[in-house]
């Protein structure tokens, strides 16, 4: 049995992975099949008898076959001179049709240059070049040749040049198809490449920015606390156990919010992350508590009804909070005292933190510190506004209105 199918298909594509890595190779098979049509050619006689065409009546000379071998091998280098070897093989056969009163078919090999020169090259060349190429070899065929100028064989050299240049033009339109298809696919792998980082960039910025809150806010109270022990240890050990005990509360806290947002970079197949919901407002008086046992008196007024947020806007509120009482605690001085206000006003909700600790103004954007400028990104990133500055007669303020509908239409 002969073998067909996949073994076939294999065959053929490594002929073809072959050719293509070897195209001088599959020049100079072209240029011998061509050549090969050509001699044939030359001995059939289309007017041999009455009957019809004859063939080997009457073989071509030596000046023939010689001629029909030097136009087959200029197209070994059709694709590196294609414009050199149209018009070499267009001279011979000029010279052929006007010398010689059978001239033999290499008009063939001028066929095949015309075709290189249509597939390489724009749509205007291609129609300049292939109507002078057409021009020339059929009125010298009509003009020079051995039959009248109604013949046949001269209306086979138009048509065989002028299928030539359109089969040229066409393979040329293909390519430039494909070629543009395969561009915008690797554009758009590109794209969505970008798409990716941008989004990895923009969750790690997240996930720094809680990073930055949790420890911040909890190393703070850790400072504090550890001050007090160490100052009250030999005169008021009571105290300083208590103050311990802060230590260790806070650090556990701290510990855990850390495991909690590491979690969200746990790969498919790593331990499971802690099942724990995001903090929110609903904690807020554990938070608040916290600093109360830090040293910072720290007062809550609520009129939202304690109705639920957004996931993400109770994040945010929540986090807001933490951060403005953590610089309350680090810059107001020891004396101060903090209020926080949360008020719902219709599809918004606002968060307001007041001290009254010692007159500084608003940190500048490039002084190094995070705090406010996480507090502007989250706050800007659910189409809210952040206000901070100093208070009149003394103190800070700041203040955040969150949208109740975030941008991403998730409603309460």
């Amino acid at each position: 049995m002969t073998p067909t199918g996949p073994a076939t298909g294999t065959l053929y594509a490594r002929l073809h992975d072959w050719f293509r890595a070897h195209p001088l190779a599959f020049d100079a098979v072209i240029a011998s099949g061509t050549l090969v049509c050509m001699i044939a050619g030359s001995f059939t006689d289309p007017h041999g008898s009455r009957e019809g065409p004859t063939f080997g009546d009457h073989p071509p000379d030596v000046w023939s076959v010689l001629i029909m071998v030097v136009g087959a091998a200029a197209l070994v280098l059709r694709r590196r001179r294609p414009f050199v070897v149209l018009c070499f093989t267009v001279t011979i056969c000029l010279l052929e049709l006007v010398n010689d009163n059978r001239p033999a078919p290499i008009a063939m090999a001028a066929v095949v240059a015309l075709y290189t020169v249509a597939s390489r090259t724009d749509r205007p060349t291609t129609w300049r070049v292939g109507l002078l190429t057409m021009a020339l070899l059929t009125a010298a065929a009509m003009i020079f040749g051995p039959t009248d100028w109604y013949a046949q064989e001269n209306l086979g050299v138009f048509a065989w040049t002028g299928m030539a240049a359109a089969a040229g033009d066409a393979v040329r339109s293909r390519r430039a198809f494909v070629d543009a298809i395969r561009e915008r696919a690797e554009r758009a792998e590109r794209t969505r490449e970008e798409e990716a980082g941008r989004r990895v960039a923009e969750e790690r910025l997240r996930i720094a920015r809680d990073l930055h809150d949790v420890v911040a806010h909890h190393i703070a109270l850790v400072n504090v606390q550890a001050g007090v022990a160490a100052h009250v240890m030999d005169k008021r050990p009571d105290q300083a156990k208590e103050a311990l005990a802060h230590v260790r509360e806070a650090s556990r806290s701290a510990l855990d919010e850390l495991r909690a947002t590491v979690g969200l970079l746990r790969q498919s197949g790593d331990p499971e992350a802690p099942t724990e919901p995001a903090p929110g407002l609903a904690v807020l008086d554990g938070l608040l508590d916290s600093f109360r046992k830090a040293g910072l008196p720290v007062a809550l007024a609520r009129a939202d009804g304690d109705r639920p947020l957004p996931a993400t806007v109770d994040l945010a509120a929540y986090r807001i909070v933490q951060e403005a009482l953590t610089n309350v605690r680090k810059h107001a001085g020891p004396d101060a005292a903090a209020e926080v206000s949360v008020v719902r006003v219709g599809r918004t909700v606002e968060i307001t933190v007041l001290d009254n600790g010692t007159p500084q103004p608003a940190p500048p954007a490039d002084s190094g510190g995070h705090g406010l400028l996480g507090m502007r990104e989250r706050v800007g990133a659910l189409g809210g506004t952040l206000t901070a500055a100093p208070r009149y007669g003394g103190g800070f303020r700041v203040q955040a209105i969150l949208p109740v509908t975030t941008r991403t239409g998730e409603d309460a």
